[in-house]
């Protein structure tokens, strides 16, 4: 049985990575571009809202990761593969604190209200600058967290 919770608390840090990775690289594909035609007059209803919601959304999220990463942590402890986990746990709290440092603030000013164009653009563009470092973090996440399953896939291949 510990085996099987061990095993599933990997897979739900799996899957937390993977949304994070999807996420941002969703975000930079399909709103970076979008996000050119947001004028003064437009920009609230189409980012705060989604901010909002993202926000809440990934602090459970960032929660999640945090706990399972040390599941790992513990579980790998006496093994080779203990510096990934580790890694991973260091990943996710940078980028969260570079959330919360960094982004919330650029946050704040847009929800404030933006009345000036060129401090729109000077502003949106400060926050695709800081998404894309986050989504290069999130990317690394998700990288180490292959890593480790197909390490562990290798490994187990290798035993038989």
């Amino acid at each position: 049985m510990k085996k099987k919770l061990y095993v599933f608390s990997n897979a739900l840090l799996f899957m937390g990575v993977s949304i994070y990775f999807g996420t941002g690289w969703s975000t930079a594909i399909f709103q970076f571009p979008v996000m050119k035609q947001l004028t003064v007059d437009n920009y609230y209803l189409h980012f705060i809202p989604q901010i909002d919601a993202a926000t809440n959304f990934f602090t459970f999220l960032v929660t999640l990761l945090v706990v399972t990463s040390i599941v790992m942590i513990i579980g790998e402890w006496k093994t080779r593969f203990r510096w990934l986990p580790i890694t991973l746990l260091l990943a996710v709290v940078g980028a969260t604190c570079l959330t919360m440092f960094v982004v919330f603030p650029v946050n704040d000013i847009l929800r404030k209200g933006i009345h000036d164009p060129n401090q729109l653009r000077q502003v949106i563009d400060r926050w695709k600058l800081l998404t894309q470092v986050r989504v290069g973090i999130w990317s690394f996440e998700w990288a180490l967290i292959m890593f480790y399953f197909a390490s562990k896939a290798y490994q187990a291949d290798g035993e038989q």
